[in-house]
């Protein structure tokens, strides 16, 4: 899949970003922890302990600055399950993840005056065709005739999380017999990962499509 270096949350945030959509920033702010969450189980950092997601230690890191600071942010919290955290200050993440596609060249920054007098920064796609990539890529994750067994696990990741979101995969590729039984496929694939990944991938799945189901329109930030 393209921008394979980016994490799974600035993947998810790049295939979501609809720069001709309405602005819909919570139910983007979700997928993006969303991924990060998953990231991170996947990596085997945080892990399942009877649904309460769960540092594996108090030291180890990614090295990426917003996968790191979701890490710390769990590791000094109340304990909270799965479907929690992908709401729970979901907007520390997605702003972290913007902040970073922005210094990498992903997203431009531009400033502006609210009224005339007023700063705001908006941000906007620098690179489209690279989101493009992504959202076609993950179109061809579900639809495509590529065996489940075959997909990489963060690539299935991604198109599991955007499906269940409905953001960036169609609705019409996950309705109907076949799309369900390919987005199972997919999320079996999803929890080969980590020990716990069939409960993780279950409850993160619940959480993002409840808040799809509620805001079906496309979402840019």
């Amino acid at each position: 899949m393209p921008n394979g270096s980016l994490s799974l949350p600035a993947r998810l945030c790049l295939l979501a970003w609809d720069p001709t959509g309405s602005t819909d920033t919570a139910r983007v702010q979700h997928l993006v922890r969303a991924g990060a969450l998953t990231e991170l189980a996947q990596r085997g950092l945080l892990i399942d302990d009877e649904g309460i997601a769960t540092p594996a230690d108090l030291d180890s890191g990614t090295g990426d600055a917003v996968l790191d600071g979701l890490l710390e942010l769990v590791r000094e919290s109340l304990p909270h399950r799965w479907r929690t955290w992908v709401r729970l200050h979901a907007r520390v993440t997605f702003d972290a993840v913007r902040e970073q596609l922005v210094a990498e060249g992903h997203l431009r920054a531009e400033k502006r005056r609210v009224l005339g007098v007023f700063p705001s920064v908006e941000y906007a796609l620098a690179r489209e065709a690279a989101a493009r990539a992504l959202r076609e890529e993950a179109r061809r994750v579900v639809e495509g005739p590529q065996p489940a067994g075959e997909v990489s696990e963060r690539d299935a990741a991604l198109a599991v999380l955007a499906a269940a979101a409905g953001l960036g995969v169609s609705g019409d590729s996950v309705s109907g017999v076949r799309g369900r039984e390919r987005i199972t496929e997919l999320t079996r694939r999803c929890v080969s990962a980590a020990p716990g990944m069939r409960r993780i991938v279950g409850e993160v799945w619940d959480a993002v499509s409840d808040e799809g189901a509620r805001a079906p329109a496309p979402a840019r930030g």
